[in-house]
């Protein structure tokens, strides 16, 4: 009788302590599509390379920098629209002296697109946990500086990498370590809902962040980004911004050049390629990554 008061005690005591531990609302989030599987080996870059989830690397035994690179909100692309712009950002991070993993969030878990919101479980948690799962993966390469690790976005990966950058949500999802530093192009600054509304910039950035916009981007407009970054800039986090003036929304994108689409605010949007911009674009990110990613003394 009385060891079945106490297991009754103890039973009690294990479901009050459950109930009194948080739900992180964000891993919850990031739970609703299974885990990705990342490449296990290096592929080769060359001329018949295609945009698909690869890990690349530089001639050597390293140790190297890496960099995550996260893709857009129509993934790595299909059929005759593929998305080449991220296999040139691999190229140029390999010929820079970076590893390169590029990741897709969309075509493993059967999804087409997230331009209009999330789908299959693809939100903005999951594609958090899916770069800093990629970041913990480059870890395990004995060729990666395990301490200078980096993520770079383009517009929906973009907002990943402002999200990956902040303090409560690099902690709530990451896998391991954190990402060393965080690059973000063209991202948008709106409030996104999962389980709860969220901003996707927060005060609370602990992690270099470049962002870099185009003032003709209607889709996702800097002035609703800067006056965030200059808030979380005063209250502290290590961010810098570049806007130009001339550029649209995907500049870097050559295979939507002239592009149109509705997008998700019913707004048309058409994309302008500028390989200036791009060059240019490419140049702030590595000396920025040069500096964030400077090895300790």
């Amino acid at each position: 009788m009385l060891r079945s008061l106490i297991l009754l005690a103890l039973h009690f005591l294990l479901v009050a302590n459950a109930f009194a531990q948080p739900a992180n609302p964000l891993l919850a989030g990031a739970s609703l599509a299974k885990d990705l599987e990342f490449p296990t080996k290096p592929s080769r870059l060359s001329v018949f390379s295609v945009p698909e989830m690869a890990l690349y690397k530089p001639d050597g035994p390293g140790l190297f920098p890496a960099l995550v690179l996260h893709h857009q909100c129509a993934g790595l692309g299909q059929d005759r629209r593929q998305n080449l712009s991220m296999l040139e950002w691999a190229k140029q991070a390999v010929a820079r002296g970076y590893v390169a993993l590029v990741i897709d969030s969309l075509g493993p878990r059967g999804v087409k697109t997230v331009c209009m919101g999330a789908q299959g479980g693809v939100n903005f948690p999951r594609g958090v946990r899916d770069a800093l799962q990629a970041a913990e993966h480059l870890r395990r390469f004995d060729f990666v500086d395990k301490d200078r690790i980096a993520l770079a976005g383009y517009s929906w990966g973009a907002m990943v990498a402002v999200l990956a950058s902040s303090q409560r949500w690099g902690t709530s999802l990451a896998a391991g370590d954190r990402i060393a530093a965080a690059v973000a192009f063209y991202p948008g600054c709106f409030r996104g809902a999962a389980g709860r509304p969220y901003e996707i910039v927060n005060s609370d950035i602990d992690r270099p962040l470049l962002v870099l916009m185009g003032e003709r981007d209607a889709e996702t407009p800097p002035a609703e980004c800067v006056p965030r970054f200059e808030a979380a800039k005063t209250a502290g986090a290590p961010a810098e911004w570049h806007v130009y003036p001339e550029a649209t929304h995907c500049w870097d994108c050559k295979h939507l050049d002239g592009f149109s689409k509705v997008d998700f605010r019913g707004s048309q949007v058409v994309y302008r390629y500028d390989q200036n911009i791009t060059g240019d674009s490419g140049r702030r990110m590595f000396e920025f990554l040069e500096k964030s990613l400077a090895p300790r003394r």
